[in-house]
């Protein structure tokens, strides 16, 4: 199996920027949802 090895090519940043943006919304509700209520209740506990 032969891998490209052009991995320059703009295709390959929009994949990697894509996957950064997902996973950088979904540690942003994780905090949101489940870290911001823990520490309220720990707080107020």
């Amino acid at each position: 199996m032969n891998l490209p090895a052009d991995f320059d090519h703009p295709s390959w940043w929009t994949a990697l920027g894509t996957f950064a943006g997902y996973a950088a919304i979904l540690v942003a509700m994780f905090v949101a949802l489940f870290l911001v209520p823990y520490g309220v209740f720990v707080a107020l506990g």
